[in-house]
């Protein structure tokens, strides 16, 4: 071999090397070029789903949030009642139609809108809360105010009712000219034993007129009369009210009303001597003594009125019937005049307002019921029952002995019927089942 081919040969593989190295060296540049995009689209890839993933989460991070930080709905008041006559429940003067008569004591303005409905539908008595009271009916001497009054009469009439009255005589809501003398001066005060024979005289002499002028008024649309009301107090001297009347008179005020009353009214007024607490045995007896004083004398009393103002919690029922019992010895008719029942213990001064605990109505209801049962069992002494007032709506003891809510009747304040309506209704329960 030549020099030259030989060379040409050195040059020929030098070219190939040279040739291979560069295919080489592009072959690797190729290469990881493509797999850095390829990786690039997957990392790519995954940061896309990563943020659309944190995007969700975010999204019901966020959602939760609002979530939380938004307060549970607060329930919706049970809206009170509108009032209302409930007309397709029984009615209680038809229930007792066979055993006494159901009243309620009532003002002037009940005698018209949803009250006077109410009042329609249950009772069969009516008597006036106040506008009968000796102020109301006679403010200043000689000056009769009778508008009050006629009212009630001439919605009684209307109704078919019966109208009771009270009351003739009371030691409150009385006019103070009643116990002034000539002079005008205080009776009461009077030292003088002539001066004060004469300003008796003429204290009976204004009570009589008083009584007579009313009850000729009345006679004929009113047989049930209060006659003298509140006349024992047994922490007072002799057991009697230390009221001006008594001071003046002694007991003649009791039997000058009376007599009054009979002689204006006739015999068929039926005349009652009325008082609360009469279930305590100390003021029971001292009433009992006077009453029968005043029969053996020929004083006209025919009955004896029990306010029956109680609480759940007493007196006892047995305290009340025992109580007309004895009357009823004397040959005396017995009302419940007053009925009311408290919520309250009678030393209780707290106020429940509206939050009346359902076990507080129950136990009124259970005790109402009992009532009731031992009125019915005895009926024969017993010539009717009064409320005083018809629904809680309007009641005296939402201001006593303290201002409160209280809810003494068997009509809540929007005239609805409470536990106590049916446990008196329907004592076995069978009315509200059926």
């Amino acid at each position: 071999m030549t020099r030259v081919n030989s060379k040409l040969i050195y040059i020929a593989i030098a070219a190939i090397a040279i040739i291979a190295v560069v295919a080489v060296l592009l072959l690797n540049r190729y290469q990881p070029e493509t797999e850095g995009a390829s990786n690039e689209a997957e990392v790519a890839g995954l940061q896309t789903e990563a943020t659309d993933s944190g995007n969700v989460e975010a999204g019901l991070n966020a959602t939760t949030a609002v979530e939380s930080a938004t307060p549970e709905p607060t329930p919706e008041p049970t809206p009170t009642p509108e009032p209302s006559v409930e007309q397709d429940i029984p009615s209680l003067a038809e229930t007792f139609a066979d055993y006494f008569s159901i009243g309620a004591a009532i003002e002037p303005s009940q005698t018209e809108g949803l009250k006077a409905e109410l009042l329609k539908k249950h009772v069969n008595w009516l008597v006036a809360e106040n506008v009968m009271k000796p102020d109301a009916m006679q403010p200043t001497e000689g000056n009769f105010n009778w508008a009050n009054a006629d009212r009630i009469v001439a919605f009684a009439k209307e109704n078919g009712m019966e109208v009771r009255f009270h009351t003739l005589v009371w030691h409150s809501q009385v006019g103070a000219w009643f116990f002034k003398d000539a002079e005008g001066k205080s009776m009461v005060d009077e030292t003088d034993e002539a001066k004060r024979e004469e300003n008796k005289k003429l204290l009976l002499k204004r009570l009589e007129t008083h009584v007579r002028k009313i009850v000729e008024r009345y006679k004929n649309d009113i047989h049930s009369w209060d006659v003298v009301n509140e006349v024992i107090e047994p922490g007072d001297p002799d057991g009697m009210r230390a009221s001006e009347w008594y001071k003046i008179t002694g007991t003649d005020f009791i039997e000058t009303a009376f007599r009054a009353a009979r002689e204006a009214g006739g015999s068929e007024a039926k005349l009652y001597i009325n008082d609360y607490g009469t279930d305590n045995p100390a003021k029971r007896d001292r009433l009992y003594e006077l009453v029968k004083e005043l029969l053996d004398k020929g004083v006209p009393i025919d009955g004896v009125g029990h306010q029956t103002h109680i609480d759940v919690f007493g007196p006892t029922v047995d305290s009340i019937i025992e109580s007309m019992k004895k009357f009823a010895e004397l040959g005396l008719d017995n009302l419940v005049t007053e009925l009311d029942m408290s919520i309250y213990a009678w030393n209780d001064r707290t106020d429940l307002s509206n939050d009346i605990p359902e076990e507080l109505l129950q136990k009124q209801a259970d005790r109402y019921r009992e009532l009731f049962e031992a009125f019915r069992a005895n009926k024969d002494i017993i010539g009717g029952v009064v409320f005083w007032g018809i629904a809680d709506d309007h009641t005296w003891l939402n201001s006593f002995p303290v201002t409160r809510t209280n809810a003494p009747f068997l009509f809540d304040k929007q005239l609805h019927a409470k536990p106590a309506f049916w446990a008196v209704i329907d004592p076995v329960g069978t009315e509200r089942s059926s």
